[in-house]
């Protein structure tokens, strides 16, 4: 368990960052980010995270460095996936290219925000309720369910708030921030079950969830060109979740002692194989999206 000095330390330093970012894109406000920038500071953030990785056994343990590593990618590659849906709201509500990075930015604040109120819920339950994960298990294989079945044509449409708000007559950047914080919300009920499958520890859970978060802004330009590459990400991130969701239900039986159903012992997925699976099924999916969209002659120059 992580003290609190190492909280505060670790909130203050994730804060500072997030303030910086924050200033540069008011800054900024008024200006596209280039390609360059895109690259430099996804860069930066995607060192950061592995960095923190690799030093994080100084002050938690080897078996959290493990838990990181599985929980960020996770999140990270569930962050990918929803910039498809940032890239059409945006895109549908005409929000000047100017404007997007700062819309995004608050965006993920909001995000950041609402995943701060749902984590220690999600910790509190699972501490009180062994049984809860059957439930976190069961959502996670709808939920990739619903992503292996869902159709590339399915075009986003307008939530009754928004048509509300468009009535009201607010302006076009206070809509897509409403609309992405909708959004945000939605996606973090399928994130925070997801990554509590791989690790029970609030310190690894909050952390994983703020370095997938942070850099996603710079990420959004940096894809937006090239994510109709990635045909088969949806499918990935579907077994990925069907996985954890199962690896969840099998913890939840050893959770209320139960060891073996009609004689079979029910295994136990250790945290490399869960690292494993992870990371195969995002290598296979890259490649495998690569390939068939240049073949396809969907290759962007």
């Amino acid at each position: 368990m992580e003290s609190m000095t190492t909280w505060l330390v670790t909130i203050a330093v994730l804060a500072a960052v997030i303030i910086l970012d924050l200033a540069i894109a008011v800054l900024r406000r008024n200006k596209e980010t280039t390609f360059l920038e895109a690259v430099f500071w996804t860069v930066f953030y995607i060192g950061a995270a592995i960095a923190f990785g690799i030093f994080l056994p100084n002050w938690s343990s080897a078996t959290g460095q493990k838990e990181f590593f599985a929980g960020w990618l996770t999140e990270y590659a569930l962050s990918v996936d929803n910039i498809f849906i940032f890239i059409i709201i945006l895109t549908h509500l005409k929000v000047q290219k100017e404007k997007q990075q700062l819309v995004l930015l608050l965006g993920i604040m909001l995000t950041i925000a609402i995943r701060g109120l749902l984590i220690p819920l999600g910790a509190a339950l699972i501490s009180r309720f062994a049984s809860i994960f059957f439930l976190f298990g069961a959502f996670l294989i709808y939920t990739a369910y619903a992503l292996a079945t869902e159709k590339e044509d399915d075009e986003w449409k307008e939530g009754r708030i928004v048509v509300i708000l468009k009535a009201r007559g607010l302006s076009t950047f206070t809509i897509a921030l409403v609309a992405l914080g909708i959004t945000n919300l939605v996606f973090s009920l399928d994130s925070i079950p997801a990554i509590f499958g791989l690790t029970k520890d609030p310190y690894i859970v909050t952390t994983a969830n703020v370095f997938a978060l942070m850099g996603l802004r710079q990420l959004y330009f940096l894809l937006e060109g090239l994510l109709s590459r990635l045909i088969f990400l949806s499918k990935g991130l579907s077994f990925i979740l069907a996985f954890i969701g199962v690896k969840m239900i099998l913890e939840a039986f050893h959770g209320i002692g139960i060891e073996e159903i009609a004689g079979i012992h029910i295994p136990e997925v250790s945290l490399e194989v869960s690292l494993g699976v992870i990371v195969a099924s995002l290598l296979i999916t890259t490649v495998a999206s690569l390939t068939a969209s240049r073949k396809d002659g969907n290759e962007i120059i």
